[in-house]
């Protein structure tokens, strides 16, 4: 949980007070983490996403498990979902607060950044295509505010 807090505190941008609300969090029981990889074509023109049974269209991600930083769950969901190994960002690229599910209660996501060669082979998880979408194109996910803020991260990494 440490290292959740101290990413969430220094990802280059923070959503629905997920800080303190993570630090509330804490005193208590609560709901797994979340974390997923922002990954960014060499152009920042696309992002890698993969299509799950019930949410749609969204980046390759999962649960934190026990014992597991976010950071390294983030890095093994990217493998097991599209095949993808590579060195995640220094700096997280977002902190949320989100239900995942309808039967879940809210949790923390901490979304990390990649760019990664478009060339690069994939590999899907069974049943969960993956696919390079165009950062101009609207996909159909749970989470539409995504949308806008991987675009927002993709501007400013292009930028840097």
């Amino acid at each position: 949980m440490r290292a959740a807090l101290l990413d969430a505190r220094r990802a280059e941008a923070e959503f629905d007070g997920a800080c303190a609300w993570l630090e509330s969090a804490m005193k208590g029981p609560m709901d797994p983490l979340g974390a997923e990889v922002w990954v960014l074509d060499e152009s920042f023109r696309e992002v890698l996403l993969v299509r799950h049974r019930r949410r749609g269209w969204v980046p390759p991600g999962g649960r934190v498990e026990p014992g597991e930083s976010p950071r390294e769950a983030a890095r093994r969901e990217l493998y097991e979902e599209t095949g993808v190994r590579v060195e995640l960002l220094d700096v997280p690229a977002a902190v949320a607060v989100r239900s995942y599910d309808p039967g879940l209660g809210l949790t923390l996501g901490l979304s990390y950044g990649a760019v990664v060669r478009r060339s690069v082979p994939l590999v899907e998880e069974c049943g969960q295509p993956v696919a390079w979408v165009p950062l101009s194109h609207d996909w159909e996910g749970v989470f539409p505010e995504d949308r806008a803020r991987i675009r927002e991260y993709a501007r400013r990494r292009a930028g840097a």
